[in-house]
């Protein structure tokens, strides 16, 4: 539409056209403007509504993600059966704040308060919502005190069910039970003189959702906030930057509508990592978009008169680099459908969604705004407007419209030429060096506690709960196991490191907490026992995994139908299926991005060395941030998922920014030559590649602002991969690799054919100065 839109310029009609011809195609184009941003408007206004409720559809159980084959998976549908209701336990800590063991006042205290927990009304109930807490719980809250009488648990069964529903006010209703039992403790307990915690798998649910809550406001804010001064910057001008974040903004609340509207109706699954990455990437695709539409605009506005005009060039001169970029991206982070994790499967549309969110809002609204001036468009740049001059009155020493001599990056494209050879070794060496530091990276998983990376009640209160009491009791490690080999699976499991006790669910114990036992007879169902094993690490530790990790084995020896699940077993196997697919998406994302970056480049010389370069940046980065991770953050470990998020991001942004510059490159060999190209090339797109790298690297450096160790890591990974290769690869590597191979770097392309004809033919001519022909300036035949 824009295209069309634009071939309608007053330029565009031919001479012999009637007067009227070009003010009529004037109000025709008007209102083509008018349509697209009145289309723009009402997908803001819709998207911007689907935008802030996107935490309500948000699942992040681990448990959802695992496929139905995962052996945790089957254990939980099977474990279903021996139980009246399953929970989602929540535990109440208390100790005496004086320290020391608690006094039969304290003990009451907390015993009356357990009495009225199911009295607390849950907030923002209405209609059919349960209306306290009480509605809620499968069991009557029990107190419970620890043996060296310094603490007291209280614990509460909430139903499983009713924990995943959403109030009619649209939160989610174990964060807002947790929350209220907090505020009630504060209230009815302030005189107590008691510390008390709401902890256990409810507790870590509400922290949770508490910390993903800052992705609605506070992370779009502060990447807004960040790429406008970046743009404030690099534009000098306090209107452009308003412009380009418009576009995000919007771009955003397409994607926004979109992914709402999916996750609604259960077609994908959408967790508060995918709904924070989704706002990040689309701001800064689009904002990355709308810089090489922008720069490549101006570079037409100086020569070219009419606006309409200039646009009309560089969206047919961008179109190609951004769509190759932007499906190159798409190609990429599709690959993650073939995750066995629903989480990661689903982040694969969902950023997907997000690049054509972006690529739309750049190729369509953006021109719009750029020219809702008509004429007077150029005052978009002011005050530093772009004026049109004639290729007669160029500077000395420019080629074309594009100045050599003159600038920051006609000068680093010098460098590079004059020194291709050592600038390309060296650096390649310096980037293998720090790649060398990345099996130093331990991506095996960390334990619910390390997930926070601020001080929050839930993992405060497991701290007290291990101190005081067995963790591994309040959720159990579960063996389902033929009925005929539950004595020898309970031996197994009670001759494992790690195991406390090993017990079969009877009729009655079934009908309270899980982990509960008695001296009934095993409740039998279908011919299979279900058997509560208790660890001594909690189950959101590593401990615990490596403790089942073990268990599945000693099982599976005695017992080869015997299955091992629950709390502790989802998270085995949900390390085990980051690995997994760590191993089989990686290799599918070089192979799908090599053949794009052939296609587009139509050599498989340069797309193998560009990927190799890109593959090595990846290297490094992770190199890199093992060493800061480790010895500068502190961080405990890491979960699989980082650096296989952070490959898919790195290597196809990455890809992106070569593109950009390949491309050019490939433009200017046609009329120049290969090396000439990379210099032309390096020196025009210098700086508005290095200004989508900045920004896109502060739009993923704000993720560090949400207090989880995984986006934190994704946060420092990229933002600081991105730099490596905006800074070392793309300005040093790449350019210094293909000037140094010259022609040959588009084999088997007919361009590198031409150019190494043109070099036999200029070496002759050099040797024999009546030869005929030249090849300054010739045009080749790509």
């Amino acid at each position: 539409m824009i295209l069309s839109m634009l071939s309608k310029s007053p330029s565009a009609q031919s001479q012999g056209q009637a007067g009227g011809a070009p003010r009529r195609s004037g109000v025709v184009r008007g209102l083509i403007i008018v349509a697209v941003i009145a289309i723009w408007l009402g997908i803001g206004a819709l998207g911007g509504q689907a935008q802030g409720k996107l935490s309500s559809v948000q699942t992040n159980d681990a448990g959802a993600s695992l496929p139905s084959s995962a052996e945790s998976t089957q254990v939980d549908k099977l474990a279903a059966d021996f139980v009246e209701s399953q929970s989602l336990p929540a535990l109440v800590v208390a100790t005496s704040s004086q320290g020391g063991a608690l006094t039969a006042d304290q003990l009451a205290a907390i015993t009356s308060f357990s009495d009225s927990i199911a009295a607390i009304e849950i907030p923002g109930a209405s209609g059919d919502d349960p209306r306290t807490v009480g509605d809620v719980l499968t069991a009557p809250t029990v107190v419970v005190p620890s043996e060296d009488g310094e603490a007291a648990l209280i614990t509460l069964a909430i139903d499983a069910d009713a924990a995943e529903s959403l109030l009619a006010d649209g939160e989610s209703l174990t964060p807002t039970v947790v929350g209220a039992i907090r505020d009630a403790i504060a209230a009815d307990l302030a005189g107590a003189d008691l510390n008390l915690w709401v902890t256990g798998p409810a507790g870590f649910v509400a922290d949770l959702v508490v910390a993903f809550g800052g992705i609605d406001t506070v992370l779009l804010l502060v990447a807004l906030v960040a790429v406008l001064i970046i743009l404030a910057f690099v534009y000098r001008s306090p209107i452009l930057p308003f412009v380009v974040i418009f576009t995000a903004v919007f771009s955003l609340c397409l994607a926004g509508l979109v992914v709402y509207q999916l996750a609604d109706n259960g077609t994908l699954v959408l967790n508060g990592q995918s709904q924070g990455i989704l706002s990040i990437l689309v701001v800064g695709a689009s904002v990355d978009y709308s810089l090489f539409i922008v720069a490549r605009y101006r570079e037409e506005l100086r020569h070219t008169r009419h606006p309409a005009d200039a646009l009309r060039k560089s969206l047919r001169a961008s179109v190609e680099p951004i769509l190759a970029s932007a499906g190159t991206v798409i190609a990429g982070l599709l690959c993650l459908l073939l995750s066995d994790l629903a989480s990661n499967r689903s982040l694969g549309p969902v950023a997907a969604i997000g690049i054509v969110a972006a690529f739309l809002g750049a190729m369509t609204f953006l021109p719009a705004l750029l020219l809702v001036g008509g004429k007077r468009s150029r005052a978009v740049f002011w005050p530093r407007r772009p004026s049109f001059v004639d290729e007669a009155q160029a500077a000395p020493g420019a080629v074309g419209t594009i100045d050599t001599t003159k600038g920051f990056w006609a000068r680093v494209a010098r460098f590079v030429a004059r020194h291709d050879r050592r600038v390309w070794v060296i650096t390649a060496l310096v980037l293998a060096a720090c790649a060398a530091f990345v099996p130093t990276l331990d991506a095996s998983g960390t334990s619910e506690s390390d997930v926070f990376l601020t001080q929050v009640d839930s993992v405060d209160g497991e701290e007290v709960l291990a101190q005081h009491f067995d963790g591994g009791n309040i959720q159990p490690a579960i063996v389902i196991a033929p009925e005929a080999d539950v004595d020898a699976v309970i031996a197994a499991a009670e001759g494992v490191d790690g195991v406390t006790s090993a017990s079969a669910v009877t009729a009655s114990s079934g009908q309270g907490m899980p982990g509960a036992t008695s001296d009934e007879p095993p409740l039998v169902v279908d011919g299979m026992v279900r058997i509560d094993v208790v660890t001594t690490d909690a189950a959101d530790t590593q401990g615990a995994v490596a403790t089942v990790a073990d268990l599945r084995t000693a099982v599976h020896d005695v017992s080869s139908d015997a299955l091992v699940g629950g709390a502790a077993a989802q998270r085995l196997d949900t390390q085990d299926a980051g690995t997994r697919d760590l191993q089989v998406i990686v290799p599918v994302v070089l192979l799908v991005i090599l053949v794009i970056l052939m296609m587009l480049l139509r050599s498989i010389l340069a797309a193998v060395l560009l990927m190799a370069a890109n593959v090595l940046s990846f290297g490094a980065a992770l190199g890199v941030s093992a060493l800061v991770f480790q010895h500068v953050f502190g961080f405990p470990g890491a979960d699989p998922t980082v650096p296989l998020y952070a490959f898919c991001f790195l290597v196809a942004l990455g890809v992106d920014y070569t593109i950009f510059l390949m491309t050019r490159v490939r433009e200017e060999t046609i009329h120049h030559g290969t090396r000439d190209g990379v210099v032309r090339g390096l020196t025009v797109t210098g700086s508005v590649i290095t200004s989508a790298g900045v920004v896109l690297a502060a739009t993923f450096a704000a993720l560090g602002i949400i207090p989880l160790i995984f986006l934190a890591q994704i946060a420092f990974v990229v933002a600081f991969g991105v730099l490596l290769d905006t800074i070392v690869v793309r300005s040093l590597l790449v350019p210094a690799l293909v000037h140094d191979i010259g022609g040959a770097v588009w084999w088997p392309s007919r361009l590198g054919k031409t150019e190494r004809d043109r070099e036999r033919q200029g070496k002759h001519a050099a040797e024999d100065p009546a030869a005929p022909g030249g090849s300054d300036g010739a045009t080749v035949d790509a």
